[in-house]
């Protein structure tokens, strides 16, 4: 389980696959100074709902991986949050969807 630490403690802990994707899509927008939000479901053992957080890129940020090997990323799953970037709604985290198409 990874961590993006964000500010000063604000923690958002994710498996490693999907923090690996999150991070080339976030790190893509804070390179342009481009200011976002990131929407995610609540775990299933946290109350039912979903968080947003809006990234800024003069707000620290680190990303923290247990595993030591970065994953080989699915490029239809990083086009799709990318897509989701650079809407008004900013990136929702959804599912990998493996050997499926991304949704236009």
């Amino acid at each position: 389980m990874g961590t993006i630490h964000y500010g000063s403690g604000m923690d958002i802990h994710v498996d490693d696959r999907t923090l690996a994707h999150l991070k080339v899509a976030i790190i893509t927008k804070l390179r342009r100074n481009e200011s976002f939000t990131l929407s995610w479901p609540h775990p299933d053992d946290h109350p039912e709902g979903r968080s947003t957080l809006w990234f800024h890129p003069a707000v620290p940020l680190r990303f923290v991986f247990d595993e030591p090997d970065a994953p080989e990323l699915n490029r239809d799953w990083l086009e799709q949050l990318m897509r989701s970037a650079n809407s008004t709604g900013g990136i929702e985290l959804v599912p990998e969807q493996i050997g499926t198409p991304p949704s236009a």
